[in-house]
């Protein structure tokens, strides 16, 4: 169990000390609890740091169970398996898609202030969040860097089940996980402190990256 997400960012870096100092590497985050973990993995490795914002598009009758996740670039992950045991429409997918978009286009607002999606093409990235539970945000994000081309993909969560981290290792170049417990039920399980990552912390911890990275250049 980890202490709290800063404390699994710093085990993750010790995973990933090989990216120390690279200098097409990049940290993409997914925002909020993400954002926390990448924080400490840029100190260490001496990497910028960016968000990549994804939101999960939950089932009808629970929000909570994705079905899916759309990204900031359009790109959208639908879970088969779970689609397959719901009667949802093209339009209710669609309709789902747009609500959650308008939380995207917030956020990016908000932790962007105008700055475009970072240029990844022939990059190292590294894409990390507090944990997998269904991966559907995990996935969208893959998909969204994947069209721009990185040199190389690289996976990094502190938790996740089997089935799903099976399925992450198959979408990106390597695949970092610290834990992955049987039996699995929720990432929060994993932490002592597990409290919401609010805007305003995302915020701080992207100011903090870059004026960090920005001494040590």
């Amino acid at each position: 169990m980890f202490r709290n997400r800063e404390e699994a960012g710093e085990l993750l870096a010790q995973e990933l000390a090989a990216y120390r100092n690279d200098p097409d590497g990049i940290l993409l985050a997914l925002p909020r609890g993400g954002v926390a973990v990448a924080y400490q993995l840029s100190l260490a490795l001496h990497l910028p740091l960016d968000v990549l914002i994804t939101r999960k598009i939950g089932a009808p009758d629970n929000p909570e169970y994705a079905l899916g996740a759309v990204s900031e670039t359009g790109a959208v992950y639908w879970n088969q398996e779970a689609l397959s045991g719901l009667l949802v429409s093209e339009r209710d997918r669609a309709a789902a898609v747009q609500a959650q978009q308008k939380e995207v286009s917030r956020r990016v607002a908000l932790y962007r202030q105008g700055r475009p999606f970072p240029n990844v093409k022939d990059r190292t990235v590294i894409i990390v969040d507090d944990g997998l539970a269904t991966g559907a945000t995990f996935f969208a994000s893959v998909a969204t860097v994947r069209q721009a081309h990185p040199r190389r993909l690289i996976g990094a969560v502190p938790v996740g089940p089997r089935s799903t981290v099976e399925e992450a290792r198959r979408l990106v170049d390597q695949f970092v996980v610290l834990h992955v417990p049987d039996p699995f039920y929720a990432v929060g399980n994993f932490y002592r402190d597990f409290e919401q990552v609010e805007d305003r912390e995302v915020l701080q911890y992207l100011n903090l990256a870059e004026e960090a990275f920005l001494t040590k250049s």
